[in-house]
């Protein structure tokens, strides 16, 4: 008998799925209610309820003891989940959710549940200084010296993204595009430091926790620079949304990030240039349209540059 009836699919879920995956993509939209049944019999789980879906069939369980877990299902070919299971193993619970199991053949995780829940975005703005001393704290806890021979990548590879770029985007400046790879490939030449990065971290990866005042979800997994953690924390919550107040803000938390994390001011500039453009290329690169706060943060920073 089948555990699980059915499995609702909204259209941003499995657009995201087809555009990234193609046709495997399609193959695990199609075994995914199988999937589920076989992950939840195998760990023993009793699912609760969905979160919001984009990439991933995200949704909160109960084990066999009854402690609260979320469950985490993907295409098993993406990179993606592996990297956040190495991302996780690495920081082992310091400032970051724990893994708690792995089913790599079927593309599952299972990781600890935050509780209550709520995102650090909460506090922005009226109590943004406060919300960015969380992220650094954060940060400190998660920039661990990476195992030897891990399966973590390099940052560098996201270097690629800007030469994948049409030199004649009608929305992103090539001037931008061209400064921020050449600046990216030195920032990466000179990293005073080589970690685990989270990759993503921004008010809405960070919750509100019991075992934590505050814990990471979602990390991306890479090894490099830690000035590339800045720019998300830059340009966010709600980075598609252009919000002059929100921009205004961005001067302060550049320099209480970088004082708080132990990066000159002309570095961090450069990273918040770099990761800002960056955002709006992948942005571009997805099929989406570039254009948002991101960019706004990188127009800002601009003339700071070194």
């Amino acid at each position: 008998m089948s555990l699980v009836s059915h499995v609702d699919v909204p259209p941003a879920l499995r657009r995201n799925v087809l555009e990234s995956w193609g046709a495997a993509g399609e193959r695990w939209l199609g075994e995914l209610p199988g999937l589920l049944d076989a992950v939840v019999d195998a760990w023993s789980l009793v699912v609760e309820a969905p979160y919001v879906l984009s990439f991933n069939w995200v949704a909160a369980v109960r084990r066999a003891d009854g402690s609260p877990a979320v469950l985490k299902l993907g295409v098993p070919s993406s990179e993606h989940l592996a990297e956040e299971a190495a991302a996780l193993t690495s920081f082992a619970g310091a400032g970051a959710v724990r893994l708690l199991d792995r089913d790599a053949g079927r593309g599952a995780l299972l990781l600890e549940r935050a509780h209550p829940g709520t995102m650090l975005r909460d506090l922005v703005p009226a109590r943004d200084e406060e919300a960015t001393a969380v992220a650094v704290g954060i940060l400190r806890r998660l920039h661990v010296e990476p195992a030897a021979g891990g399966p973590l990548p390099d940052l560098v590879r996201y270097g690629g993204a800007f030469r994948r770029l049409p030199r004649e985007h009608p929305l992103l400046p090539r001037r931008l595009v061209d400064r921020a790879d050449r600046l990216f490939d030195e920032l990466c030449a000179t990293a005073p430091a080589r970690v685990v990065l989270h990759g993503d971290l921004h008010h809405g990866n960070i919750l509100r926790a019991g075992r934590e005042p505050w814990l990471a979800i979602d990390p991306h997994g890479v090894i490099g620079d830690p000035g590339y953690e800045l720019a998300p924390l830059l340009y966010n919550p709600d980075p598609r949304h252009r919000d002059d107040g929100l921009l205004a803000l961005v001067p302060a938390r550049l320099e209480q990030l970088a004082d708080g994390l132990g990066i000159p001011l002309d570095r961090a500039v450069a990273w918040g240039f770099v990761g800002s453009v960056l955002s709006e290329v992948w942005t571009a690169e997805g099929g989406g349209t570039p254009g948002g706060r991101p960019l706004d943060v990188a127009r800002l920073l601009e003339p700071r540059l070194p």
